[in-house]
């Protein structure tokens, strides 16, 4: 059975027996974000489960953004995009920056990247005009707290967001759950 085939099937078991709070006309939840917050973080599949009680969110209290290592790579990218969408649209009033220890960006490099790309059969004409800023991405990236604070920094220097939109920064142990304060918001 393939994995497309796997989930298809767990997903016909799911529908035949949902959580009762999740049928029917869902009047106790709604697309806001009833903490009016965002979270920003990284796609690390280890914080599917943990983030959400480490922080003490439930389902329906957050939006949640994710990118590899929690990276901005331009003042509207999909990242500020979603940032901007969850401001004006629906209304959060805190964007929570969260990084977390042991994060596998910090591993990465052009380098290692691109070679996986040759062996998958990626034609170097297709990488040749985004090398420089491939380069500039994956290889700036190698302290999980330092990239927290320079996301902090250009969240509260984008000229899209408006300036009272708190930005707090935080970074999260993937093994523990706990987290520490990086940058208040508030201060």
């Amino acid at each position: 059975m393939t994995r497309l085939e796997e989930m298809l099937q767990a997903n016909e078991a799911y529908c035949k027996n949902p959580p009762v709070d999740y049928t029917g006309e869902d009047v106790h939840e709604s697309k806001l974000p009833k903490k009016k917050i965002a979270v920003f973080t990284c796609m690390d599949t280890r914080l599917v489960e943990l983030l959400e009680p480490a922080l003490g969110l439930k389902r329906g209290d957050a939006k949640f953004v994710k990118t590899v290592g929690n990276t901005l790579v331009g003042p509207f990218d999909g990242v500020v995009r979603s940032l901007m969408v969850a401001t004006y649209e629906l209304g959060i009033e805190e964007i929570f920056v969260v990084g977390h220890d042991e994060c596998g960006m910090a591993k990465t490099t052009a380098k290692s990247l691109i070679e996986a790309m040759h062996a998958r059969g990626v034609d170097d004409a297709a990488i040749a005009p985004l090398r420089e800023e491939l380069v500039h991405w994956a290889d700036s990236f190698s302290h999980p707290a330092e990239n927290v604070k320079e996301v902090v920094r250009k969240l509260r220097e984008n000229p899209l967001l408006p300036k009272d939109l708190k930005i707090h920064g935080l970074m999260l142990h993937p093994r523990t759950g706990k987290v520490d304060l990086i940058e208040s918001g508030d201060a």
